[in-house]
């Protein structure tokens, strides 16, 4: 995977690693994407992306001022990588806010356009994947009722990009669909996210499922 992404001119490698030495790393070289393996021997991917979440999210020490810009912690977009026989993880991945799903035996090419699209803000799930990982969500997320009223927060605007997104559509393909400017589809989604409580692009996938905005279905047949 090193040699993959490195061959692309866009991309560096800064570091590779176990779990164990995984958020020391990515505290130390502030990448903008984190590939996470779930299963490694040491520390799990899922506690590895809990643990950076609870370092982002760490209050300054006592007598030391806030960070600025600057010095924040990373925000890295972090995706997990999977086997597909990894259901209960994945799960748990997506509670903690994985922004990609992605199976080890990807296609080079598609996983150097999956970083890139991580990079730039957006979701990167596997198609054999994304059923599954909804599906198995859905299963233990809040209920319909819940998604329902946060949904109706939205505005109707709102809700059109949303089960847009939803569909796994970019911000660009939104707004041709939606005839809108590529700026104004942007504002809309920082928009709704943070009015859904600042959850990532997948989340609101399994939340506009919920409400029934679309119908996730597994994917047909070859």
């Amino acid at each position: 995977m090193r040699m993959i992404l490195g061959s692309a001119p866009d991309i560096e490698v800064v570091a590779d690693c176990g779990g164990a030495q995984a958020v020391r790393t990515v505290l130390a070289e502030r990448p903008d994407v984190v590939l996470l393996d779930i299963r490694m021997p040491d520390v799990d991917g899922v506690t590895v992306l809990r643990r950076l979440k609870e370092a982002r999210e760490a209050p300054p020490t006592a007598g030391q001022p806030p960070p600025t810009a600057g010095q924040a912690p990373p925000r890295p977009a972090v995706s997990m990588l999977t086997t597909f026989d990894s259901d209960e993880y994945l799960v748990r991945a997506l509670r903690e806010g994985a922004a990609g799903f992605l199976l080890k035996d990807t296609d080079p090419e598609d996983l150097v356009r999956a970083v890139r699209t991580l990079a730039a803000g957006g979701t990167a799930l596997d198609p054999s994947v994304t059923s599954t990982v909804i599906g198995g969500y859905l299963r233990t997320a809040d209920s319909a009722e819940d998604a329902t009223r946060a949904v109706a927060e939205l505005t109707s605007r709102e809700r059109e990009v949303l089960a847009l997104l939803a569909r796994g559509l970019s911000n660009g393909e939104i707004a041709q669909r939606l005839h809108l400017a590529h700026g104004t589809v942007k504002d809309h989604v920082s928009a709704l996210l943070a009015k859904l409580g600042g959850i990532n692009r997948v989340q609101a996938a399994v939340l506009a499922d919920r409400a029934g905005l679309i119908r996730i279905t597994s994917p047909p047949a070859a």
